[in-house]
């Protein structure tokens, strides 16, 4: 049996749109504030995407960013995965549309859905194919538009997402020597759907004007419910992911961008200082799929990530959906 191979990141990227939407913005369009918002949220703005700028759009330039990091050639992408709930089409995939654009005429495509745990989906799955001896250039991506479809007359919902693409590239770990993945894991429990869901615009609520007059393609959110999942499973995965090494090993912790409170609580529950938890969510607000990579990356920009150090992703999110990585870097 061929020995597995280790896998590590050779390169990320980010990018978010250039509106802003502050809480300022919001304070025309419903009845809440700046100060309600930040003080239940840590939200401050968000990026929209333009009129013209789709899902591919923004992984486009986050990918050009990982793949120059990473000093590959899009020629030599074997594989591009790509998680997101809000591809520019049903059909074809939003990595069909990105591996076009960037030339990878080398690399298979296929995007994966898993809501706020799309890019640890999608780093799962290039680790897996990379490990097995299947591929050797894997880009993998975290992106949303989450902007159109968002009821803004829905003040608990509206004020809270954001758009943004992240983007990593895989290889083996002996040819990069940065980033190593030693553990992933992936969990699932269909019977929260409701927790957050949009009904509108799949098979079992096709679009229709009616469908469209019920505001069925707008994101709806249970928010206590969501609030209580989210802090019970934010802490446990981070304990399972650290588990066996000691703590002076951890350098940072990316966590999913989905409420300030939620990842303060979740951290408390751990005894932990904020110190080793890196937040950006007062920019970007919560962008799905696209929060783990996004901070990331801009953690790697601000010196946060010490070589050698344990790096823990982790992140959560409709399906309900959830999902942990352990990197040293």
């Amino acid at each position: 049996m061929a020995s597995r191979v280790a896998v590590g990141i050779a390169g990320t990227g980010s990018f978010a749109p250039p509106v802003v939407m502050t809480n300022h913005d919001f304070e025309k369009l419903v009845d809440t504030s700046d100060e309600w918002i930040v003080q239940r949220t840590g939200i401050r703005e968000r990026r929209f995407a333009a009129a013209d700028q789709a899902t591919s759009d923004l992984c486009l330039q986050a990918a050009r960013q990982a793949l120059a990091m990473a000093k590959v050639d899009p020629k030599e992408l074997d594989l591009i995965v790509v998680g997101t709930l809000t591809p520019d089409y049903l059909l074809p995939s939003c990595s069909a549309l990105l591996q076009a654009r960037l030339g990878a005429v080398n690399a298979g495509a296929f995007d994966v859905s898993a809501a706020c745990t799309g890019f640890l989906t999608a780093l799962h799955t290039g680790e897996s194919f990379i490990a097995a001896g299947r591929a050797k250039r894997v880009l993998v991506l975290g992106a949303e538009c989450l902007s159109r479809f968002l009821d803004m007359q829905d003040r608990t919902s509206c004020i809270l997402f954001g758009d943004g693409a992240g983007a990593a590239v895989l290889m083996p770990h002996e040819e990069c020597k940065s980033g190593e993945i030693l553990r992933t894991t992936l969990g699932a429990d269909g019977q929260g759907f409701d927790f957050i869901h949009m009904r509108g615009g799949g098979s079992k609520v096709p679009p229709s004007a009616e469908s469209v007059a019920r505001g069925d393609h707008f994101i709806r959110l249970r928010g206590r419910e969501v609030f209580r999942f989210a802090v019970t499973k934010m802490a446990d995965l981070i304990g399972e992911m650290c588990e066996g090494y000691d703590p002076s090993e951890l350098g940072l912790v990316v966590p999913h961008q989905v409420n300030q409170r939620i990842i303060e609580a979740a951290v408390d529950r751990l005894g932990w200082s904020m110190d080793k938890v890196f937040v950006n969510i007062d920019k970007y607000g919560n962008t799905s799929a696209a929060t783990v990579p996004m901070a990331f990356h801009e953690a790697l920009e601000q010196g946060r990530i010490e070589k050698g150090k344990l790096v823990v992703f982790v992140a959560f999110g409709a399906g309900l959906t959830w999902g942990g990585t352990l990197v040293r870097w």
